[in-house]
């Protein structure tokens, strides 16, 4: 971890520092870089990315744009990856959510010329088996085991891992890494419960009353984090639960904030849209490129660090 956050902030003071020095923000680029993520369009966490992506392209001087399948589809996510580096941009910065849908156009893309960074889903390694120049975001097996043995230390034996993106495979790791640093079988505590907040809160409720020793509930965003805050309070659970979730919101500050969610895993967001820009600008103009890949989490968030967070929660954070 200190690894990590040394290669982080010496990424961060090298292309800050480029940019000062030379007065980039200001100058006019010709730079082009497509971001396409695998988020739908009522997936509300993305928001962070998005306005990262706008602010870095204000002060790198690029132009950038967000592209994403609507409904979430992979298939179309690939068709947009195709489009997008048929459309002669200097960079693609995207997520690899599933490589057997997503290796191919990525591959295509980075054989055509144009250079490419794997942000949000997907490994290092995933990142050089397409040929990307690195990758930025959470080690998602890592943030779940050290989810779990934090809530190990807090006495859970037991949990209900509510997993909304159950074919993204980065999802299973969260809830496997949980589920081992507990030190138990993940075996039938991950449901698949969808991305619909009725039926994620009717699924939830239904497994707890199926379950009622269940100690603890961990969700994996805020499309699954927010209708099981509505799920506990309806079946009287709220605050008496053990509740952990991945990421912010702003409803998800809320719980922490009134106890009823321990912590939130912050993989901030902001970052995996942000670097990639500034790293790309500088990479394109002065042949620099961080040696390493870039972890942007994971953070626990308390209730003892809200303030800041509380204040930009859904917007940058």
């Amino acid at each position: 971890m200190k690894k990590a956050m040394k290669n982080l902030l010496g990424a961060i003071a090298l292309t800050v520092g480029l940019t000062l020095a030379t007065g980039v923000a200001q100058a006019a680029g010709n730079e082009k870089y497509i971001l396409v993520s695998h988020a739908p369009d009522s997936d509300s966490w993305w928001n962070t990315i998005k306005n990262a992506l706008a602010l870095a392209g204000k002060q790198m001087g690029v132009e950038v744009e967000y592209r994403n399948p609507p409904t979430g589809d992979l298939a179309d996510m690939a068709r947009i990856i195709e489009q997008a580096a048929a459309s002669g941009p200097n960079g693609i910065i995207t997520t690899l959510a599933d490589p057997n849908i997503l290796a191919g156009p990525i591959k295509a893309a980075v054989d055509s010329g144009v250079d490419v960074i794997i942000m949000n889903s997907g490994t290092p390694e995933m990142a050089r088996k397409v040929g990307a120049l690195m990758y930025v975001g959470q080690p998602e097996y890592d943030a779940g085991y050290a989810a779990g043995l934090r809530a190990k230390s807090d006495g859970v034996g037991s949990f209900l891992c509510v997993n909304h993106y159950a074919t993204q495979p980065s999802s299973t790791e969260r809830c496997q890494g949980f589920a081992d640093g507990l030190g138990i079988e993940l075996g039938n505590q991950m449901i698949d419960s969808g991305q619909d907040p009725g039926e994620i809160k009717n699924r939830v409720m239904a497994y707890l009353s199926a379950n009622p020793n269940t100690d603890a509930v961990l969700t994996l965003g805020p499309t699954s984090a927010d209708p099981t805050l509505l799920a506990l309070e309806e079946n009287g659970m709220a605050g008496d639960i053990y509740f952990g979730t991945f990421d912010l919101g702003g409803d998800i500050v809320k719980g922490i904030k009134s106890g009823v969610i321990k912590w939130g895993i912050d993989q901030q967001p902001f970052l995996q849209a942000y670097l990639p820009v500034v790293v790309m600008a500088n990479y394109h103009r002065y042949g620099v490129l961080p040696g390493n890949n870039i972890n942007s989490g994971p953070g626990f968030v308390t209730a003892d660090g809200l303030v800041k967070i509380e204040k930009f929660a859904g917007e940058y954070r």
